[in-house]
């Protein structure tokens, strides 16, 4: 590197910073505005909560108000200056993330001044919130670390929520509206990867007009046969939870994370499984090198055009569960333009992740626990109108990928079409 690209480099290190630096100043400032009025106030968390007809109890966490949030105020403040003079260096971005959580967790504290929250139905919902949009990003995964961008997630949820909600309302069975929300997505997923790999359509476009596709099939079917025949809109019932056994009596944990739908626990395992594919097999350790250098990997006997198919398709499978889960996993019946979004949630979560299944997951539980903090604050009547509020998992997109897009490391053959010579 040049030393003129080197002075350039580290003026932009300087600048990121110093910028850092005076918006931990800035949140710090915004905390002691948040002390009016609360002397003596105190938030009361409640952690017990009833799952399945029982009761799992466990002690309220009573939090004194104005000293919590001046403490946090204190620290964040410390914080940005040493930012602003020093810098934490490479510990810069864990820096952001906790101080950023702190201030979340202060305005959560003054938000239930003098009043009660359930947190743990919070973190509940937060989960149940993150499922799709965590799958969403896993679909992205699996199609871009093999070098085909795919932002035709958000039609591939849609459909799959739309499809899944018919076939089970038909058949009386949620397992085969499941299959057939899957076999959607991977419908979609094959027409994309077909006009992505074999005619190196632009990806861009063909995960575009996949979205508009999916859009206007199911808003025209949702008027023309769902509206009318209410009985295609409705399966029954949705997926029941499934606790584990002892394991969901554990007090907040337990209904967090032991008494879920299966969904959820797929979702668990296919992160799991993914991190361990992606980094220890062969097979996924082919298709990353199919995403970073498909030529090269083409020269050593792999069939770049293979890998790429199949893992599109998977990706398509994921986002058809995603769908499915959205409809008949949860709410039990299908909304136009149910997905709202959370397609692109998804992308940016990978985005936030890097590429990578766990940080993709903590991208997404970020974005579920906005969706859930939206919903409770309305309930609390904080003052802050309701509009606001529900603009809050797409401010916390911007935010991330304001913050996390220049420093994440796509695959480098990511969205570029493969021609063998």
């Amino acid at each position: 590197m040049s030393e003129t690209a080197l002075i350039n480099a580290d003026g932009r290190k300087s600048r990121r910073s110093l910028y850092i630096g005076i918006f931990l100043l800035v949140e710090a400032v915004a905390m002691f505005f948040l002390l009016k009025g609360t002397t003596g106030m105190v938030s009361t968390f409640v952690l017990s909560s009833r799952r399945a007809g029982v009761d799992i109890a466990a002690p309220d966490l009573v939090i004194p108000t104005w000293p919590a949030i001046f403490s946090t105020g204190i620290l964040i403040g410390l914080a940005g200056i040493w930012q602003s003079v020093r810098g934490f260096k490479k510990r810069t971005t864990a820096v952001l993330i906790a101080m950023v959580s702190l201030g979340l967790i202060a305005f959560l504290i003054w938000a239930v001044r003098d009043k009660s929250l359930n947190l743990t139905g919070m973190l509940v919902s937060s989960v149940i919130s993150a499922t799709p949009i965590a799958l969403a990003a896993l679909c992205g995964i699996y199609s871009e670390r093999s070098g085909v961008v795919n932002i035709g997630i958000e039609g591939m949820l849609l459909m799959g929520a739309f499809v899944s909600v018919v076939i089970a309302s038909v058949t009386h069975n949620v397992y085969i509206g499941f299959l057939a929300g899957v076999l959607s997505g991977v419908v979609l997923a094959a027409l994309h990867a077909v006009l992505s790999i074999r005619y190196r359509v632009n990806q861009i476009v063909s995960g575009t007009g996949i979205i508009i596709l999916s859009l206007g099939l199911t808003s025209y079917f949702y008027r023309a046969f769902l509206i009318p025949n209410p009985r295609l809109n409705s399966p029954g019932t949705v997926l029941p939870s499934l606790p584990i056994p002892l394991l969901w009596r554990i007090p907040v944990l337990g209904p967090i994370f032991f008494n879920q739908s299966p969904v959820i626990y797929v979702l668990f395992l296919l992160i799991i499984f993914t991190q361990f594919f992606y980094n220890y097999t062969k097979w996924g350790l082919r298709i990353r090198s199919v995403g970073e250098n498909p030529k090269a990997a083409d020269t050593l006997g792999i069939n770049v055009f293979s890998l790429r198919y199949i893992s599109v398709l998977i990706s398509g499978a994921i986002a058809g569960l995603a769908g499915a889960y959205m409809s008949i996993g949860s709410i039990g019946f299908f909304n136009e333009g149910m997905s709202a979004g959370k397609g692109f949630l998804g992308l940016a979560a990978m985005i936030f992740g890097n590429w990578n299944p766990g940080g993709a997951f903590l991208g997404s539980l970020i974005f579920g626990f906005f969706d859930s903090w939206q919903d409770k604050l309305s309930i609390l009547q904080v003052g802050i109108p309701s509009e606001f509020l529900q603009m809050a998992p797409y401010i916390a997109t911007m935010i991330i990928l304001a913050g996390f897009i220049g420093r994440s490391r796509m695959p480098a053959a990511d969205g570029t079409p493969y021609k063998k010579e």
